[in-house]
């Protein structure tokens, strides 16, 4: 498990993706040292997979809020540095994540994002 230097680039969590990893992992009910677990098999495309996991894998880099895990295994952790993580869930109680960028960093071409 990878420690995280204090301004070092890393994903954030919203209120709601918190609210959401603790309610599916169980923590929201009993602290847990379970978690989800992002990785990405291929670097270069986008694509990145979400599971729950007890506890991370060695070598994955932990982000820790409001007792919410997530487990970054070292390409989905270069890939997030600069994202927060979203969640919500839809009437029929179907959960989607979504990623997007930290206020202020600058997007894909360039440009900061409004404030």
């Amino acid at each position: 498990m990878d420690s995280i230097d204090e301004g070092e680039l890393v994903l954030t969590l919203t209120e709601n993706a918190t609210t959401v990893i603790k309610s599916i992992t169980g923590a929201d009910a009993t602290p847990s040292e379970a978690g989800v677990r992002i990785s990405q098999q291929d670097p270069s495309t986008a694509q990145l997979a979400l599971n729950t996991a007890e506890a991370p894998m060695p070598g994955d880099a932990v982000v820790e809020e409001q007792g919410a895990r997530v487990f970054l295994d070292s390409s989905a952790a270069d890939t997030l540095d600069d994202k927060v993580l979203d969640a919500s869930v839809d009437p029929q109680g179907a959960v989607e994540f979504t990623v997007i960028p930290q206020a202020g960093m600058p997007s894909p071409n360039g440009q900061q994002p409004p404030s």
